[in-house]
């Protein structure tokens, strides 16, 4: 069950938050943590290890942190935290890179463990002393499957108490709804689009079809995830939670540098807080900085996947980021233009590299880009990007209208207008149409 499905839109949704608020307010947590349970182990219906893995993961937390608070000496917490990493990390290693079917959001919520054990040995929290409290900081399901990745500092009063409101609730039906739209309306079609330009062939696509097709994938992974974060948000909004940003306009970007602080921010601080600033960060010199570099590109590679694509990916990443360190950044920054066009072009490259995992493969769409590259017989200005840029064509549009602010500026001029009230009721119907319709896609960071 994922949040754009009728099952969920019309059915767990509506109930859960039926019971949720007809209960006194003492017995919401309980509520909260059951049906968080049973949205989990519905989605992993068939592999009941996978809810008792998740229910692990927890429970090893818990313990760890307790652990860690009540040992008397300093090797007393490294072994402890040593112990619950340890676990942690090798379960998750173990189903991602060795076995076929990897447990829905392991790779998240063993990330939201990590980062609670590690503040409890560092004392910037203190440990919790509740299990119920802990599992539902894990389990909690709006951000269960695919973040975004909520240190429990970030929630852990809201765990104990946390105001509820009309206005809240709304804003939060505001923002799901929104989320709901970027996922249907635009990332599944872009999807389409991609999924076709697979269906054809990357030998058989001409070059402008291959750009096409590149760009709406592009847009879907942009709008899948995106639109993943903001209903997760507005979902927690609606029961009283407030939880990060996970994206602020990265498109707009001038650099990689810039477009990683925008992109998925709760992982690339993970990375920060957790890997690069341990090993030193920046502080110890040029080399060192960029060894520091290269460990979190190379470990964000390999958090993505096993295949030899994520290690390229990330360090594509890496070289680019270096350039721009040495100074390259301050040139991209003064002339803006110059930077839209370079990141242009390098998302497109780098998303390629992600979405493709047989290198040949990837190999012969970069001679579909790059026509000189190889001496492949397909047409190189055919008519078939006309065929599907008509087909497509609106949701594309649609898709670059809104990876600026517009949409932000509007929906925080008009918050309470009736303009805005009708064109968010437009866009849920619209979603559920498609929806009912079959046009849905299932969420592409699942899959990590």
């Amino acid at each position: 069950m994922v949040f754009s499905s009728m099952n969920f839109i019309f059915r767990f949704l509506p109930l859960f938050l039926a019971v949720y608020f007809l209960v006194p307010n003492r017995f919401r947590n309980w509520v909260l943590l059951g049906g968080s349970l049973c949205f989990y182990a519905y989605g992993t219906l068939g592999h009941p290890l996978y809810t008792a893995l998740l229910l692990l993961s927890g429970a090893a937390a818990y313990l760890t942190g307790l652990g860690i608070d009540r040992s008397a000496g300093a090797r007393g917490r490294r072994l402890c935290l040593l112990a619950g990493l340890g676990y942690s990390l090798s379960l998750l290693a173990f189903f991602k890179y060795l076995q076929p079917v990897m447990p829905l959001g392991i790779s998240f919520y063993t990330f939201q463990v990590c980062s609670y054990m590690i503040d409890v040995y560092r004392g910037t929290i203190c440990a919790e002393q509740s299990p119920f409290r802990m599992m539902m900081y894990v389990c909690m399901f709006p951000q269960l499957l695919s973040g975004p990745l909520i240190r429990y500092q970030a929630v852990s009063g809201e765990l104990k108490g946390r105001h509820h409101s009309l206005a809240g609730f709304e804003e939060g039906l505001r923002i799901f709804t929104a989320g709901l739209g970027m996922k249907v309306l635009i990332a599944n079609q872009a999807g389409n689009l991609w999924n076709q330009t697979r269906t054809i062939g990357f030998e058989s696509i001409s070059t402008p079809m291959a750009w096409l097709g590149l760009a709406a994938y592009a847009l879907q992974i942009y709008y899948d995830f995106y639109g993943y974060s903001l209903m997760a948000s507005g979902i927690g909004r609606m029961l009283g939670f407030h939880f990060p940003d996970n994206f602020r306009q990265p498109y707009l970007s001038v650099s990689m540098t810039e477009f990683w602080r925008r992109w998925h921010i709760t992982l690339g601080a993970w990375f920060r807080d957790y890997v690069y600033i341990p090993l030193g960060g920046s502080r110890e010199g040029k080399g060192k900085t960029i060894r520091n570099l290269f460990v979190v590109w190379l470990l964000t590679g390999i958090w993505h996947g096993g295949s030899w694509n994520f290690l390229l990916w990330g360090g594509l990443l890496f070289v680019l980021i270096v350039i721009e360190k040495q100074g390259f950044i301050r040139i991209l920054e003064r002339y803006r233009i110059l930077g839209h066009l370079y990141m242009a072009f390098w998302i497109l490259i780098s998303w390629l590299i992600f979405a493709v995992k047989e290198l040949p493969m990837l190999w012969i769409y970069l001679t579909r880009l790059f026509p000189f590259l190889g001496s492949s017989s397909a047409a190189v200005f055919a008519g078939d990007y006309l065929k599907y840029g008509k087909a497509y064509g609106i949701s594309l549009l649609l898709g670059l209208i809104c990876i600026g602010t517009l949409p932000e500026k509007l929906g925080r001029r008009g918050k309470h207008s009736g303009l805005t009230a009708a064109v968010l009721v437009v866009i849920f119907w619209a979603s559920v149409y498609c929806l009912w319709k079959g046009m849905d896609n299932p969420f592409l960071y699942f899959s990590f």
